[in-house]
């Protein structure tokens, strides 16, 4: 299991669930911020830091939101486990379903 973070997200990337994560797990795209499946040790501490509410526990995210598990996971399909997002910065691309969506959150 692990967090995931949703559509309240794009286009937002508040960051204060980045400055929270423990073990450096919660990597920043283009529109969105993604938490790695693998590096995750559901701590929940982003959670209730998030402003705009887009983090979920993996079983407990919105039915309209259940898509932004796999794109979560799948975000990391080319990158694998780089060990820490402090190391990458912004990565220049986005999961294809986050990438197709219209402006959101505006």
């Amino acid at each position: 299991m692990t967090y995931v973070i949703a559509q309240p997200c794009v286009d937002v990337k508040d960051k204060a669930c980045i400055e929270e994560c423990p073990v450096d797990c919660i990597y920043e795209g283009q529109r969105s911020l993604y938490i790695h499946p693998d590096e995750c040790v559901d701590c929940g501490a982003c959670e209730p830091v998030c402003p705009v509410e887009a983090i979920f526990y993996e079983d407990d995210t919105p039915e309209e939101w259940k898509d932004y598990y796999k794109a979560n996971v799948e975000f990391f399909d080319e990158l694998g486990s780089p060990g820490g997002a402090s190391k990458l910065g912004l990565i220049e691309r986005d999961h294809s379903f986050i990438a197709a969506l219209p402006p959101q959150n505006q």
